[in-house]
């Protein structure tokens, strides 16, 4: 899949402007990818995710404003600067009012150019190959996600109630951590709970604190997590599991500021950022009526949609590479890596488990398999379908071939010749095979050795 990366995505479709355009931004350091209409433009935004956009006002076709309209709706976050010929320059005062960034005249002044570039990337997040501290742990090149974390980091500088949606696996906590990070905030607590996690009786209390003595076993005092958050942020995943009495206590301590610790007959003032998040359907739970209208209303200021795995295929290779990372680190040996089409694999699955899914496959394949080269037999089994009673054929044949390989390497202790005659191929069809499987014969020679000494 393509991974171009660029500052700025350049339109217009007069071919000597868009040179003059390109050659003054790539003097200054830019990254830039060009489109020469309003649909070539579309196309790009998925390709390189650029950090501002620059394009002509009138275009045939889909001018500057239309294509403006759509970059709205798919990259909110994404700053805006349009080209205006001297008759056009009340059209582009009116789409400052929409939301435009800015404006220049045609012909433009280059050291114009360049100041209004760095006061729109100045609004950004820093260059994608280079990701900041705050979103250092979101490993991406998908332009969606690049999408959301636009958003993310506009919506840190402010205090709003920030709702993460995402089917389980995505990196909810991440992301609500990198908002933390990118916050005024950061200095102070970020403090994770899992609504689903602890059980409704001891909710309140792990909630809003106890004074000794409020119930049996509460021998000390407890503060409880707004007040560990105090100053900092709360993060409330599964949110949509809190019993429907919690919820109303929850509202009245975003409503008040204040919480009220099991047994006390006094409130504590709390000042806590709240980030919430789920995997199920919020609109469906207040419309069952298992879910507080209020509370949504009040948590769902900003929401943010974190896209699943297999809508951005393009990361897995990028995932991989940082699970193999950390798995050789922990276990102090040389990292491992997956056959071209082990890895094809790996790219073409549904992941409805998403990344945590992912993190778990990578480290099943790397604990089972003999080499440095992990076989696209291991994945295979480490995705088969447990309901299903027969594996297809292939998948079965691949198996079975992986298996019978090992088995003869170690009867040869790794002896190519020997391991060749018995499974009937010459030296180079065997090879292959190997290759094929990601076998090394040299390691089955090492484990004859160990197994004697």
């Amino acid at each position: 899949m393509t991974d171009k990366r660029c500052d700025i995505l350049a339109v217009d479709d007069d071919p000597d402007l868009l040179r003059l355009l390109v050659l003054r931004l790539k003097a200054a350091g830019y990254v830039v990818e060009t489109a020469t209409n309003g649909q070539e433009a579309l196309t790009q935004l998925t390709l390189c995710a650029p950090r501002l956009l620059i394009t002509d006002l009138r275009m045939p076709g889909m001018d500057g404003l239309a294509l403006f309209d759509a970059v709205r709706s798919q990259r909110p976050g994404l700053p805006v600067i349009m080209l205006t010929a001297h008759g056009t320059i009340p059209d582009a005062i009116q789409a400052t009012r929409d939301g435009v960034f800015g404006f220049l005249p045609k012909p433009f002044e280059p050291a114009e150019l360049l100041a209004e570039v760095q006061r729109a990337l100045a609004t950004t997040a820093p260059a994608r190959g280079n990701p900041a501290g705050w979103r250092a742990a979101i490993v991406t090149r998908s332009p969606r996600l690049e999408s959301v974390l636009d958003e993310a980091q506009l919506v840190a500088k402010s205090d709003v109630s920030v709702f993460v949606h995402g089917e389980s696996g995505t990196g909810k906590e991440l992301l609500a951590q990198a908002i933390h990070k990118a916050s005024p905030r950061a200095t102070r607590p970020f403090v994770p709970v899992n609504c689903g996690a602890i059980p409704s009786e001891l909710l309140e209390s792990e909630l809003f604190g106890h004074v000794k003595g409020a119930f049996t076993g509460a021998n000390t005092a407890h503060d409880g997590l707004f007040v560990a958050a105090t100053g900092g942020t709360l993060f409330l995943d599964e949110i949509g599991d809190l019993p429907l009495a919690m919820q109303a206590k929850i509202l009245r301590a975003l409503q008040e500021r204040q919480v009220r610790p099991v047994g006390s007959t006094r409130n504590v003032e709390v000042d806590v950022r709240i980030i919430s998040a789920t995997h199920r359907d919020l609109d469906q739970l207040v419309a069952d009526g298992s879910f507080r209208e209020d509370l949504y209303y009040r948590l769902n200021v900003v929401e943010l949609r974190l896209p699943p795995l297999r809508e951005r295929r393009e990361d897995v290779p990028l995932l991989v590479e940082q699970f193999l990372a950390r798995l050789a680190e922990k276990a102090g040996e040389a990292s491992k890596r997956f056959a071209p089409e082990a890895m094809e694999m790996l790219i073409s699955s549904d992941w409805p488990g998403n990344v945590r899914q992912l993190a778990n496959v990578v480290e099943h394949c790397v604990a089972l398999s003999p080499s440095a080269v992990i076989p696209v037999a291991l994945v295979r089994r480490a995705l088969r379908d447990r309901n299903t009673p027969f594996p297809p054929l292939e998948e079965a044949r691949d198996a079975f071939e992986h298996d019978y390989l090992v088995r003869v390497l170690r009867l040869t202790r790794g002896g190519v010749t020997q391991a060749a005659r018995l499974a009937g191929r010459n030296r180079t069809e065997f090879y292959r095979l190997l290759a094929r499987h990601g076998l090394e014969p040299a390691l089955f020679k090492a484990e004859a050795e160990d197994s004697e000494d």
